[in-house]
């Protein structure tokens, strides 16, 4: 059988082009690990906030927002922005960046919004839209949706090479597998370059970033209603979690070779050390670490589009592929099948021949 479209990669990017083209092509998906959704989408921090990313990356996730929201996918959190009278600079151009978008900002004091937050954070921008994301429910939804729409699922099917011979890729998997498509997508997030050279495709130069995560017990408790708090500086976000735990990050990027990567004590302890800087809670116990790759191109905005004949780029989602998810994938599904654009997201801003 030729399938008219194979994806490499089945976390959120995959998942969610394949619901999107549906039953449209005869579709594959190739999951390198034993399961979907392994090493970035399954350690997600679980947020989705629209100034996340920048102004740039705005018009996708507000355009994902309705559809996250019809879903149930998303439950009201709000984030404040915090900084230090020194950093004024920083809280004034998070406002004018926005400024021309539909996003919220307000200037706040954050002092009554964060309950034990030390005196030097005077400063806050208040982001009242921003939610917590479901994003197991997400994934597993869009991957019953590809199901649904007649998607082939391979697990377990770690790409070897592929070559294009006459319009169709012959595409040959570590175990042996084979399979023959006519395009394919390259939606492997930290292996995006990989798939791409043993495609005899030019790599872009997308690079994973280990990006650490801490559930903190503290004393007090985490309140329930505090909201998701960013340094403006980007040194720290934490946000409430159930029970009275904490999630916090150090908001660490560390360029590493893709791998299935775990959280460092150092970055553990760095989180910590950010988060004492800016609350005066204890920290009694950390339950859990993890670490997740973030994975961009080197503008820091998506890849979406054919770049070589019959390949076809849908990766660089960095750190909010998932809140971007529904938009990105409409945007994929009508430059695969040639259809009509999402009406508000000019998509020559993530096209990959910017970079040839």
């Amino acid at each position: 059988m030729i399938f008219d479209v194979a994806i490499i990669g089945a976390g959120i990017a995959g998942a969610s082009l394949a619901a999107a083209v549906g039953d449209r092509a005869r579709v594959l998906l190739l999951e390198g690990e034993d399961r979907p959704g392994y090493h970035a989408t399954g350690r997600s921090a679980a947020f989705w906030s629209e100034t996340y990313g920048g102004p740039a990356i705005q018009p996708l996730t507000t355009a994902s927002g309705r559809a996250l929201h019809e879903g149930g996918y998303l439950d009201p959190l709000g984030a404040v922005h915090i900084g230090r009278a020194t950093e004024q600079a920083a809280i004034t151009a998070l406002v004018d960046e926005f400024a021309a978008t539909p996003v919220t900002l307000t200037r706040v004091d954050p002092q009554p919004l964060i309950p034990g937050l030390r005196a030097a954070w005077t400063l806050g921008v208040s982001e009242p839209t921003c939610s917590y994301i479901d994003v197991a429910r997400l994934h597993g939804d869009y991957l019953a949706q590809a199901r649904h729409g007649g998607t082939v699922f391979e697990n377990a099917a770690r790409l070897a090479d592929a070559e294009r011979a006459g319009g169709i890729w012959r595409i040959r998997c570590e175990d042996g597998r084979s399979f023959a498509a006519r395009v394919i997508v390259d939606a492997a997030g930290a292996w995006a370059d990989e798939v791409a050279v043993r495609s005899g495709v030019a790599p872009i130069g997308i690079t994973p970033y280990r990006r650490t995560m801490v559930q903190l017990l503290t004393d007090p408790a985490t309140p329930a209603d505090l909201p998701f708090v960013i340094d403006i500086s980007g040194g720290f976000y934490f946000k409430p979690e159930a029970g009275g735990r904490l999630w916090l990050s150090p908001h660490d990027e560390h360029p590493v070779a893709a791998h299935d990567v775990a959280a460092e004590e150092m970055d553990v302890a760095i989180a910590i050390d950010r988060l004492e800087q800016a609350v005066d809670w204890r920290v009694v116990r950390v339950e859990r670490r993890w670490a997740g790759l973030r994975s961009f191109a080197p503008d820091r905005l998506p890849v979406y589009g054919m770049a070589a004949p019959g390949f076809f780029w849908f990766a660089g989602q960095g750190g909010f592929g998932i809140q971007t998810a529904p938009a990105a994938a409409a945007v994929g599904a009508a430059l695969l099948l040639g259809e009509a654009l999402p009406e508000g997201i000019d998509a020559r801003l993530y096209s990959p021949r910017r970079f040839v």
